[in-house]
């Protein structure tokens, strides 16, 4: 009996990765169905030099999810229905989507006055006319429905800084906190610096000589490490 050739119809995909979670569902449906998508996980060493190998053969320039014919180089990124990821997967090339012309004027804060809530209503409808392709785009009505902070929140602490630094931090977060109750699923600050903390005992244990971190534990410090860059993106801190 000749042996079964192995698909070469690949999704790459991080535990951490939030639009990956999305597609996993329509993924496994896919495959349920007869589609045969092989599920690589990028946490695993094999599978990252894999991704690293296909994407510098076909010049692929993208993160998370990535869907990639390794024999054509057939391939797409990020988040898409079911429907788009079949069509892939039977040979059929996906256009990227619109991208935006720019970042959309930011949301003002809670307390801003009507003069400010005017002005940004004109250039966030003016913004939304040049990208009226762009999908779920909010109206401004909608977005001033939202919970919106008083005022910016301090930059979270990131890399080598010291304990009086981190100390100043929590403080400064904490009175933001405090004032911003309103908003939703906000980190309390002794969270952020446990997961701070974790992320440079990660960093520390992959310095030569270290102790190996176990996959199990370097996927969940993946996914803290991608929830508080998304925390920070949240915020709007740039």
């Amino acid at each position: 009996m000749a042996k079964k050739k192995q698909s070469t119809l690949y999704f790459f995909y991080t535990i951490g990765c939030a639009f990956c979670k999305r597609v996993m569902p329509f993924v496994d449906e896919l495959i349920s169905e007869g589609v045969e998508i092989l599920k690589l996980d990028l946490a695993e060493e094999d599978n990252k030099n894999l991704e690293k190998e296909i994407k510098k053969k076909f010049d692929i320039k993208c993160g998370t999810p990535l869907f990639v014919d390794a024999k054509t180089g057939n391939y797409f990124c990020g988040f898409r229905e079911k429907d788009i990821i079949k069509k892939w997967s039977e040979g059929e090339k996906i256009p990227e989507p619109p991208r935006p012309t720019g970042p959309a004027p930011k949301v003002p804060f809670q307390d801003a006055t009507q003069e400010e809530l005017k002005k940004w209503k004109k250039e966030y409808n003016e913004w939304t006319e040049k990208n009226s392709k762009l999908s779920n785009i909010k109206t401004a009505s909608e977005l001033l429905k939202m919970p919106r902070p008083k005022s910016d929140p301090p930059r979270p602490p990131m890399g080598n800084q010291s304990p009086e630094q981190l100390k100043k931090w929590k403080e400064e977060y904490e009175k933001w906190h405090k004032e911003n109750q309103h908003l939703p699923n906000l980190l309390p600050p002794d969270e952020i610096m446990k997961r701070i903390e974790m992320m440079k005992n990660r960093q520390q244990g992959a310095q030569p000589g270290s102790p190996q971190v176990s996959p199990n534990i370097e996927k969940r410090l993946t996914a803290i490490e991608n929830n508080l860059n998304k925390l920070i993106r949240h915020l709007g801190v740039k």
